[in-house]
């Protein structure tokens, strides 16, 4: 189980830079649910990376306030890079505010997992090494 927690974390981004190269839709006057939803998106996305990563660590027993930070600066990081990715990618957009919204998402999950660090370790069976 260990060699999942450690590789979802690669699958999971490269399921974003997937996701990030598919053609985007025409741009449209009218509101659209999906469109809306879409950008609700950037909040929970890179959110999920951090947790993944989270896992990935605490299942070896080696997740630290050092790779916790270092976690969140990858996740934004990814973040930023899939923004320029993007630029690059016919009928996508890429603004600072998204960015933001994933910056938003990776902080919120920071809090939730240093808030409830004790119980997801006892459910996923890691150790609170530097904590």
């Amino acid at each position: 189980m260990k060699r999942v927690f450690a590789v979802l974390p690669f699958l999971y981004a490269g399921l974003i830079w997937y996701l990030s190269s598919r053609q985007g839709n025409p741009p449209s006057d009218t509101f659209q649910f999906w469109e809306f939803f879409k950008d609700s998106l950037h909040l929970i996305e890179f959110g999920i990376l951090y947790w993944l990563i989270f896992f990935a660590f605490a299942a070896h027993g080696r997740f630290t306030r050092g790779v916790s930070i270092a976690a969140i600066f990858v996740c934004i990081l990814y973040g930023g890079i899939d923004e320029i990715h993007q630029l690059f990618t016919p009928l996508r957009s890429s603004t600072w505010i998204d960015l933001l919204k994933d910056a938003i998402g990776v902080l919120l999950s920071y809090y939730l997992i240093q808030r409830y660090q004790k119980r997801l370790l006892l459910f996923i069976g890691g150790t609170r090494n530097g904590h």
